[in-house]
Protein backbone atom coordinates (compact mmCIF):
# COMPACT_ATOMS: atom_id res chain seq x y z
CA UNK A 1 0.00 0.00 0.00
CA UNK A 2 3.00 1.96 0.62
CA UNK A 3 4.46 1.92 -1.92
CA UNK A 4 1.56 2.09 -4.22
CA UNK A 5 1.08 5.81 -2.48
CA UNK A 6 4.34 6.71 -2.89
CA UNK A 7 4.32 6.19 -6.50
CA UNK A 8 1.07 8.14 -6.90
CA UNK A 9 2.71 11.03 -5.04
CA UNK A 10 5.90 10.95 -7.49
CA UNK A 11 3.69 10.70 -10.29
CA UNK A 12 1.88 13.58 -9.02
CA UNK A 13 4.80 15.85 -8.16
CA UNK A 14 6.58 15.00 -11.54
CA UNK A 15 2.79 15.94 -13.16
CA UNK A 16 3.14 19.44 -11.26
CA UNK A 17 6.52 20.23 -11.71
CA UNK A 18 5.84 19.51 -15.63
CA UNK A 19 2.92 21.84 -15.26
CA UNK A 20 5.04 24.87 -13.90
CA UNK A 21 8.13 24.28 -16.65
CA UNK A 22 4.97 24.91 -19.01
CA UNK A 23 3.80 27.95 -17.31
CA UNK A 24 7.37 29.15 -17.10
CA UNK A 25 7.84 27.97 -20.70
CA UNK A 26 4.03 29.99 -21.64
CA UNK A 27 5.05 33.13 -20.01
CA UNK A 28 8.74 33.33 -22.33
CA UNK A 29 6.54 32.71 -25.19
CA UNK A 30 3.83 35.47 -24.17
CA UNK A 31 6.91 37.76 -23.99
CA UNK A 32 7.77 36.98 -27.40
CA UNK A 33 5.33 37.46 -29.08
CA UNK A 34 4.76 40.81 -27.34
CA UNK A 35 8.09 42.11 -28.11
CA UNK A 36 7.95 40.65 -31.77
CA UNK A 37 4.54 42.50 -32.41
CA UNK A 38 5.45 45.70 -30.47
CA UNK A 39 8.89 46.30 -31.79
CA UNK A 40 9.81 44.44 -34.73
CA UNK A 41 6.75 45.40 -36.93
CA UNK A 42 5.60 46.95 -39.60
CA UNK A 43 2.04 49.17 -39.29
CA UNK A 44 -0.05 50.34 -42.24
CA UNK A 45 -2.74 53.17 -41.18
CA UNK A 46 -6.16 52.43 -42.42
CA UNK A 47 -9.22 54.12 -42.69
CA UNK A 48 -10.96 55.98 -39.57
CA UNK A 49 -7.35 56.04 -37.61
CA UNK A 50 -7.12 52.52 -37.70
CA UNK A 51 -4.08 50.19 -38.58
CA UNK A 52 -2.93 47.12 -39.88
CA UNK A 53 0.52 45.33 -39.16
CA UNK A 54 3.00 43.23 -40.92
CA UNK A 55 4.62 41.09 -37.88
CA UNK A 56 6.03 37.65 -36.85
CA UNK A 57 3.56 37.55 -33.84
CA UNK A 58 2.02 34.52 -34.95
CA UNK A 59 5.31 32.83 -35.98
CA UNK A 60 6.34 32.44 -32.32
CA UNK A 61 2.46 31.95 -30.74
CA UNK A 62 2.47 28.97 -33.15
CA UNK A 63 5.86 27.84 -31.92
CA UNK A 64 4.68 27.76 -28.52
CA UNK A 65 2.08 25.36 -29.35
CA UNK A 66 4.84 22.98 -31.05
CA UNK A 67 7.03 23.13 -28.20
CA UNK A 68 4.90 23.22 -25.23
CA UNK A 69 1.31 21.87 -26.34
CA UNK A 70 -1.93 23.16 -27.22
CA UNK A 71 -2.85 24.85 -23.80
CA UNK A 72 -0.17 26.37 -22.89
CA UNK A 73 1.03 27.20 -26.31
CA UNK A 74 -2.41 28.74 -27.03
CA UNK A 75 -2.43 30.90 -23.87
CA UNK A 76 1.53 31.95 -24.30
CA UNK A 77 0.64 33.54 -28.00
CA UNK A 78 -2.79 34.32 -27.08
CA UNK A 79 -1.88 36.39 -24.15
CA UNK A 80 1.41 38.34 -25.57
CA UNK A 81 -0.57 39.17 -28.25
CA UNK A 82 -3.80 40.42 -26.21
CA UNK A 83 -1.28 42.10 -24.30
CA UNK A 84 0.25 43.71 -26.99
CA UNK A 85 -3.37 44.92 -28.22
CA UNK A 86 -3.98 46.67 -25.00
CA UNK A 87 -0.93 48.63 -24.64
CA UNK A 88 -1.84 50.25 -28.17
CA UNK A 89 -4.74 52.56 -28.33
CA UNK A 90 -5.45 51.92 -32.33
CA UNK A 91 -5.91 48.35 -31.45
CA UNK A 92 -7.09 48.65 -27.27
CA UNK A 93 -11.12 47.90 -28.51
CA UNK A 94 -9.76 44.96 -30.48
CA UNK A 95 -8.07 42.72 -27.45
CA UNK A 96 -11.20 40.18 -26.86
CA UNK A 97 -10.90 39.29 -31.04
CA UNK A 98 -7.20 38.57 -30.68
CA UNK A 99 -7.21 36.84 -27.44
CA UNK A 100 -9.72 34.58 -29.11
CA UNK A 101 -8.52 34.62 -32.50
CA UNK A 102 -4.82 33.41 -31.55
CA UNK A 103 -5.86 31.18 -28.26
CA UNK A 104 -7.81 29.38 -31.21
CA UNK A 105 -5.03 29.50 -33.57
CA UNK A 106 -2.56 27.89 -31.11
CA UNK A 107 -4.97 24.82 -29.97
CA UNK A 108 -5.31 23.73 -32.97
CA UNK A 109 -1.56 24.09 -34.29
CA UNK A 110 -0.94 21.94 -31.09
CA UNK A 111 -3.95 19.53 -31.75
CA UNK A 112 -2.83 18.82 -35.31
CA UNK A 113 1.07 18.26 -34.56
CA UNK A 114 0.84 16.26 -31.04
CA UNK A 115 -2.25 14.78 -31.20
CA UNK A 116 -2.02 13.59 -34.83
CA UNK A 117 1.42 13.87 -35.82
CA UNK A 118 2.93 13.52 -32.05
CA UNK A 119 6.09 14.93 -33.46
CA UNK A 120 7.36 14.64 -29.80
CA UNK A 121 8.18 11.47 -30.01
CA UNK A 122 8.17 11.05 -33.59
CA UNK A 123 11.87 9.92 -34.43
CA UNK A 124 11.32 9.91 -38.39
CA UNK A 125 13.03 13.71 -38.65
CA UNK A 126 11.31 13.77 -42.38
CA UNK A 127 7.89 13.00 -40.82
CA UNK A 128 8.17 15.57 -38.20
CA UNK A 129 8.76 18.23 -41.26
CA UNK A 130 5.87 16.76 -42.65
CA UNK A 131 3.66 17.20 -39.76
CA UNK A 132 4.79 20.26 -38.21
CA UNK A 133 4.45 21.82 -42.15
CA UNK A 134 0.78 20.43 -41.68
CA UNK A 135 0.22 21.83 -38.14
CA UNK A 136 1.64 24.90 -38.84
CA UNK A 137 -0.34 25.66 -42.24
CA UNK A 138 -3.29 24.37 -40.86
CA UNK A 139 -2.92 27.25 -37.69
CA UNK A 140 -1.89 29.97 -40.03
CA UNK A 141 -4.82 29.50 -42.66
CA UNK A 142 -7.35 29.49 -39.78
CA UNK A 143 -5.69 32.65 -39.27
CA UNK A 144 -5.71 34.03 -42.17
CA UNK A 145 -9.56 33.35 -42.58
CA UNK A 146 -10.97 33.38 -39.31
CA UNK A 147 -8.41 37.03 -37.80
CA UNK A 148 -10.39 39.47 -40.58
CA UNK A 149 -13.66 37.87 -40.70
CA UNK A 150 -13.77 38.17 -36.89
CA UNK A 151 -12.69 41.82 -36.72
CA UNK A 152 -14.65 42.42 -39.40
CA UNK A 153 -17.88 41.79 -37.89
CA UNK A 154 -16.61 43.54 -34.77
CA UNK A 155 -15.73 46.81 -36.10
CA UNK A 156 -19.31 47.04 -37.57
CA UNK A 157 -19.57 47.35 -33.63
CA UNK A 158 -17.98 50.29 -33.30
CA UNK A 159 -16.57 51.51 -36.52
CA UNK A 160 -19.69 51.03 -38.85
CA UNK A 161 -20.26 49.13 -42.08
CA UNK A 162 -18.16 51.14 -44.78
CA UNK A 163 -14.95 51.81 -42.58
CA UNK A 164 -15.42 48.15 -41.47
CA UNK A 165 -15.78 46.65 -45.21
CA UNK A 166 -12.36 48.82 -46.46
CA UNK A 167 -10.61 47.75 -43.24
CA UNK A 168 -11.14 44.18 -43.85
CA UNK A 169 -9.74 44.18 -47.27
CA UNK A 170 -6.84 45.58 -46.20
CA UNK A 171 -6.33 43.46 -43.04
CA UNK A 172 -7.17 40.21 -45.32
CA UNK A 173 -4.40 41.17 -47.40
CA UNK A 174 -1.71 41.78 -44.44
CA UNK A 175 -3.19 38.64 -42.72
CA UNK A 176 -2.25 36.60 -45.33
CA UNK A 177 1.37 37.55 -45.53
CA UNK A 178 1.88 37.43 -42.20
CA UNK A 179 0.59 34.01 -42.15
CA UNK A 180 2.74 33.11 -45.15
CA UNK A 181 5.91 34.44 -43.80
CA UNK A 182 5.22 33.41 -40.48
CA UNK A 183 4.50 29.65 -41.59
CA UNK A 184 8.31 29.49 -43.27
CA UNK A 185 9.67 31.07 -39.97
CA UNK A 186 7.78 28.59 -37.28
CA UNK A 187 9.00 25.52 -39.35
CA UNK A 188 12.65 26.40 -39.70
CA UNK A 189 12.83 27.48 -36.32
CA UNK A 190 11.26 24.17 -34.78
CA UNK A 191 13.49 22.31 -36.14
CA UNK A 192 16.57 24.48 -35.44
CA UNK A 193 15.28 24.40 -31.83
CA UNK A 194 14.43 20.78 -31.35
CA UNK A 195 17.42 18.74 -31.23
CA UNK A 196 19.32 21.51 -28.96
CA UNK A 197 16.30 21.87 -26.56
CA UNK A 198 16.34 18.27 -26.36
CA UNK A 199 20.20 18.13 -24.82
CA UNK A 200 19.23 20.73 -22.64
CA UNK A 201 16.69 18.09 -21.09
CA UNK A 202 13.74 21.34 -21.85
CA UNK A 203 12.01 19.27 -25.20
CA UNK A 204 8.40 18.41 -23.63
CA UNK A 205 6.86 14.91 -24.95
CA UNK A 206 2.89 14.68 -25.30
Amino acid sequence: MNKIHTASAGRSLTESSEAARKLVFAGVFAALTYVVFTYLSIPIPTIGGSKVTVHLGNAFAALGALLIGSLYGGLGGAIGLTIADLTDPVYLIQAPVTFLVKLAMGALVGLIAHRLGHISTERNRSKVLRWVILAVLAGMIFNALVDPTARYFYKILVLGKPAAEVSFAINFGVTLLNSVVSTFVTVLLYMALRIPLKKAGLFFTF
